[in-house]
C-alpha cells in the first residue's frame, strides 16, 4: 500500500499533467483558485481511472474530497483500502473504464424539417455528469450565500442575455424542432419573461408570519434550497421547459445541471453558456446526453431531481431518485368538453390549440366531448377548421423518427369511422422531414387507441355523451389529469364543469393559455409538480422552523 507522502507526490504529478499546470501547494483550495471547473474534473476522474484504478461514483461526488492535493491523496488511499491488498497490483492491469464506461460516441441529430443530418453532439457519459455534477456541488453554497437583490440581479442579467441574443436563440431552437420561426421566437421571449418573473418572486415574503406560538417562544420559517436540482427536459419545447424548471431553481438558491433531449440540445448549450457570464460558474450547467445520461444524473449525488417528459420515463426517475425531492410534469392527453351553446369560434380555437408545436404539447386538447345534440355540427367545425391548417405553412413538423411512427401507429390502428385529414405542404426540399397532417377522428369506440394512447401530434377525437355527467365520466376517464377546457355561454354551467375535471388546469372558452404568475401541474398519471408561479418555488426549497426562548422562563 502506498504512503500518504507517496500518494501526495503522485497526485501531484497526475494535476500537473491532467490540467497542465504548475505543481500546486498540497493545502491549496483547487476549486477556489479555479483550477477544478467542470473541464478539470473531467480530466482529473480519468486520469485517475489511468493511474489508480479507481472510478469516481455518484457516491464519491463531493467536492470536498478533491479541494485539494491533500485530499485527493486521501481520497486516493481510502478506495485502495476498500479495494484490498490486490488493489495496487491491479492497477496496471485494470482497463480505465473499468469502473466507469467512457462517454458514448457523438450523437448524429437530423433536422425534423428535412431528416437530413444537421450536426453532431458529444453524448455525456459518467465523467461528464460527474464533473458537471461536482462543479455544481461546489458553487452551490456561494450561490445560495448570495442575497435574494444580488440573485434577483444575476437572473435579470442572464433574461436580458437571452433577449440581447435571442436571433441565436430563435435559430438554435428551430434547427432542433423544425417550430416555425413566430414560435420559436415567442417561446425565447417567454423564457426571458419567466426568469424576470422569478427574479422578482423570490423577493417576496411566503412564509408563515413569525409569532409567538408558543408560551415565552418567538417562531419563525426559514426557506433553504435543496442544494444541487437534476433537470431534465423533453424535446418539444427545449428552451421554454427548461425555463420553467431552471427559473424557480435558481432563485430559490440551487444549482442546475440541465440535461436536455437527445434531438434538442441546442438551446440549453446557449443557456449554460450565457449563464456562466450573468450567474457565475458552475450555477447552471448542461450535460447533453440520450436517457442513459439522464439516468446517471438522478443516481448521482443531486439533492432533488425536476424531470418534464413521458409517463414511462417519470416513473423510472422515481424509482432512481429514492428519498430525494422529485416534481413530475408528465402526459396530458387533455379532453376539451364543447355544449351545444359553445361560442362561435370554438372549433378554430381547438384547432389553433391542437396545432401549435404541431400538436407536442402536454396541454395541447387531444380528446373533445360534445353533447349528443351538437357532436355532428362539432365534427363538421373541426373538420373545415382543420382543413385550414397546413403543415408546413401554419405548422411546423413533428421532431423526430419515433414520434413520427408514434403518430402513424395509433392512427393505423384507430376504428374511426369518420376521419378528415388536413393538407400536406412541406417547403420545397422538406418533404423528407416528419411532416404529418392534421387529423380529425370521430365516431370511434371509447377504447380507441387514439382515445386511451396520447398521440402527442395534431389529432382531435370526437366523443359524443348524452348528459353533463357522461361527458364529465369520459373527459376523467383516462389515467392523465393535466389539462382541461371547457367551452360554452353559461357561466353556471361551464364553471360547474369545470369544478369537476379531474385537471390541474382548466380553461373556459379558451385553451393552451398560459402565463409566468399562474401556476401548472398535473395529478394521476399526469405528475405532481408544479411549474410557474410563485407556488413552484416551494418545488426547489425546504422548509425550517426556528422556535428561540425568548424573556425569562
Amino acid at each position: 500500500m502506498n504512503e500518504p507522502s507517496s500518494l501526495t507526490s503522485r497526485v501531484t504529478d497526475l494535476l500537473c499533467e491532467a490540467l497542465q499546470i504548475d505543481p500546486p501547494p498540497a493545502e491549496m483550495d483547487l476549486i477556489a483558485a479555479g483550477l477544478l471547473d467542470s473541464i478539470g474534473f473531467m480530466h482529473l476522474f480519468a486520469a485517475m481511472e489511468t493511474e489508480f484504478g479507481i472510478g469516481v461514483t455518484a457516491a464519491d461526488l463531493s467536492p470536498d474530497r478533491f479541494r485539494s492535493v491533500e485530499r485527493i491523496a486521501a481520497f486516493v488511499s481510502a478506495k485502495q483500502e476498500q479495494a484490498g491488498p490486490e488493489a495496487e497490483s491491479a492497477e496496471a492491469a485494470t482497463p480505465p473504464a473499468a469502473a466507469a464506461p467512457a462517454s458514448a460516441e457523438p450523437a448524429v441529430l437530423t433536422d425534423p424539417r428535412t431528416g437530413r443530418e444537421r450536426r453532431r453532439v458529444a453524448v455525456s457519459g459518467v465523467r461528464e455528469v460527474a464533473a458537471a455534477v461536482a462543479e455544481c456541488r461546489a458553487a452551490a453554497a456561494g450561490w445560495a450565500a448570495h442575497t435574494p437583490r444580488e440573485r434577483a440581479r444575476r437572473l435579470l442579467r442572464l433574461a436580458d442575455l437571452v433577449e440581447e441574443r435571442s436571433a441565436e436563440y430563435v435559430a438554435a431552437e428551430q434547427a432542433g424542432t423544425g417550430k416555425p420561426a413566430a414560435e420559436a421566437a415567442g417561446e425565447v421571449e417567454q423564457c426571458a419573461d419567466l426568469l424576470r418573473f422569478y427574479a422578482g418572486a423570490l423577493r417576496t415574503g411566503r412564509s408563515p408570519a413569525p409569532g409567538g406560538f408558543l408560551p415565552g417562544r418567538e417562531s419563525w420559517v426559514r426557506w433553504e434550497p435543496m442544494g444541487v436540482v437534476g433537470v431534465i427536459v423533453p424535446w418539444n419545447y427545449p428552451l421554454m421547459m427548461a425555463a420553467w424548471r431552471i427559473g424557480p431553481a435558481l432563485a430559490a438558491g440551487n444549482t442546475v445541471v440541465l440535461k436536455p433531449a437527445l434531438t434538442t440540445p441546442d438551446t440549453a448549450l446557449l443557456l449554460a453558456r450565457d449563464a456562466a457570464d450573468a450567474l457565475g460558474p458552475g450555477v447552471l450547467l448542461t450535460v447533453p446526453g440520450d436517457r442513459d445520461t439522464g439516468r446517471l444524473l438522478v443516481e448521482s449525488d443531486v439533492d432533488a431531481v425536476a424531470f418534464t417528459g413521458s409517463e414511462t420515463g417519470g416513473r423510472d426517475v422515481v424509482a432512481r431518485a429514492g428519498l430525494r425531492r422529485v416534481s413530475l410534469e408528465l402526459g396530458g392527453n387533455c379532453p376539451a368538453v364543447v355544449l351545444p351553446d359553445a361560442p362561435p369560434d370554438t372549433c378554430q380555437g381547438l384547432v389553433a390549440a391542437a396545432t401549435y408545436n404541431a400538436g407536442q404539447s402536454c396541454a395541447s386538447p387531444a380528446r373533445v366531448i360534445t353533447l349528443r345534440e351538437n357532436y355532428e355540427q362539432t365534427v363538421e367545425g373541426l373538420a373545415k377548421a382543420m382543413a385550414e391548417r397546413r403543415a408546413g405553412v401554419d405548422f411546423g413538423p413533428l421532431n423526430n423518427a419515433d414520434q413520427a411512427a408514434r403518430y402513424d401507429r395509433i392512427v393505423a390502428r384507430s376504428a374511426a369511422r369518420v376521419e378528415h385529414v388536413a393538407p400536406l405542404a412541406p417547403p420545397p426540399g422538406e418533404e423528407d422531414g416528419h411532416w404529418r397532417p392534421g387529423r380529425i377522428l370521430a365516431d370511434l369506440p371509447a377504447d380507441d387507441p387514439a382515445v386511451r394512447e396520447e398521440v402527442f401530434a395534431p389529432v382531435l377525437t370526437v366523443q359524443a355523451a348524452d348528459d353533463h355527467a357522461e361527458a364529465v365520466a369520459l373527459a376523467n376517464g383516462v389515467p392523465q389529469a393535466l389539462a382541461a377546457s371547457v367551452w360554452g355561454a353559461r357561466a353556471d354551467e361551464v364553471l360547474d364543469l369545470a369544478g369537476q375535471l379531474d385537471a390541474g388546469e382548466v380553461w373556459v372558452n379558451c385553451h393552451l393559455e398560459q402565463t409566468a404568475e399562474l401556476p401548472h401541474g398535473g395529478r394521476g398519471a399526469s405528475g405532481h409538480g408544479t411549474d410557474m408561479s410563485v407556488l413552484a418555488l416551494t418545488e426547489y426549497q425546504r422548509p425550517k422552523t426556528v422556535t428561540a426562548r425568548v424573556g425569562r422562563s
